[in-house]
Parts: structure tokens; C-alpha cells; sequence
């Protein structure tokens, strides 16, 4: 099996991130790309582990060298995908699950070829508005901001592969859990497909030659 990249989008409170993580923790087949931002760690976040933090001129520094296979700027902060991270889970021989914005997977989509977009979305927008205003660490005019993004980020949903809306978020990682296993058996993601089919048409091949035989005798 040829690892992909499996690309998560989402307005901010679509539980993407959620996904994911609940993605990384249920199976042994995929691997998460850690992005880099120039934003501060929030309580309980972790360098390394939830972001790679970066200041402005280390990460203007990786984008000039072409380290990102990604990046984007929200508000005064930038987010981006670093390719070693990327190549450091596919040499793995795991897929990697990108949690990234629109303007992030619209870049990825250029520059890959072996991936597959889920967009997930909220079931309804009172819904969308309740998980961001719990989000303690945002201001109102944030939360605003965030909203009015989110109008833009959804006319997106309808060029990706797949949508997945995000009403129960067990059946949301069931539904990304399941394009994973499906894409993952296309045929251009096989390994040695030609030869596994070459073998058995060989060996059926074989067998019509023992039954003709069988009769002759």
C-alpha cells in the first residue's frame, strides 16, 4: 500500500482537529504532520507536539529555502506545513493527516498529487457559533472574525473529494475513517497489484489446463 496525504479542512470549530486527533489515536496506518506557526502556545500546548513554533524571521527564513509545502498567513499570525515533516511519515509507510485551512490545501492540491481533501463542516451555523464562543481563549470581535472567514472558507467545500458534516463527532471519525480505507485500495495505491494479478491469472491459468486434462483423460 502507497501512503497518501489525507487533507482535513474545515471553518475554524468545524472539528477538524478533532477528527484527526481521534484519527492518530485509533489506527496504527496514519501519522499527523505537525505545522509550524508564528502564534504563541496556548495553556497545555506543547512545542514539537501540537505546533513546531517558530518566531516571524525563523519561519520567513524556511519559506524563502522552500522548506513549506504550505503556508498561510491568518490575521498576524502564519501557519504552514513543513515538507520534512511530511516526508518524515510517508518514509514511515504511514498516511499523513494534514490539519490545514483552505488556503493551505489549495496549495497542497498544486503541489501534490498523491492526496485526497475532506472538507468537514458543522451540521448548522447555531451549532458552529456555540463551539467557538466556548472557546474561552478568543475574544468576541475574534469569534466575529472567525464567523465572517468561515462564509468565505465554506464555498470551498464543493472542490473537495469528499464532505463530511461533523453533527456526532464518533460518526464523523467513522466517516473519514472509511475514505481512508477506501482510498487506500484504489489500485494505483497497491503495491505490486500487476504482479498479484499476473500470479493469479497464472494460477487460474493452471487450473483450466488440469480440468481440460482431467477430461481428456
Amino acid at each position: 500500500m502507497k501512503p497518501f496525504l489525507l487533507v482535513l479542512s474545515a471553518p475554524s470549530g468545524g472539528g477538524k482537529t478533532t477528527i484527526a486527533r481521534a484519527l492518530l489515536a485509533a489506527r496504527e496506518d496514519v501519522g499527523f504532520s505537525v505545522s509550524a506557526t508564528t502564534r504563541k502556545p496556548r495553556d497545555g500546548e506543547r512545542d514539537g507536539i501540537d505546533y513546531h513554533f517558530l518566531s516571524r524571521d525563523a519561519f520567513d527564513r524556511r519559506v524563502a529555502a522552500g522548506e513549506f509545502l504550505e503556508w498561510a498567513e491568518y490575521g498576524v499570525e502564519r501557519y504552514g506545513t513543513l515538507r520534512s515533516e511530511v516526508d518524515r511519515v510517508l518514509e514511515s509507510g504511514k498516511h499523513v493527516v494534514l490539519d490545514i485551512e483552505v488556503q493551505g490545501a489549495q496549495q497542497v492540491r498544486e503541489r501534490c498529487q498523491n492526496l485526497v481533501r475532506v472538507f468537514i463542516i458543522p451540521p448548522n451555523a447555531a451549532e458552529l457559533v456555540e463551539r467557538l464562543g466556548g472557546r474561552n481563549t478568543e475574544h468576541p470581535e475574534e469569534i466575529v472574525r472567525r464567523l465572517r472567514r468561515a462564509v468565505d472558507e465554506l464555498t470551498e467545500a464543493p472542490t473537495y473529494d469528499y464532505v463530511v458534516v461533523n453533527s456526532d463527532r464518533t460518526q464523523a471519525v467513522a466517516d473519514v475513517a472509511a475514505i481512508l480505507d477506501a482510498e487506500a485500495r484504489r489500485p494505483a495505491r497497491l503495491d505490486r497489484l500487476e504482479t498479484t494479478i499476473q500470479m493469479l491469472a497464472d494460477g487460474i491459468a493452471n487450473e483450466v489446463k488440469l480440468l481440460n486434462e482431467q477430461q481428456e483423460s
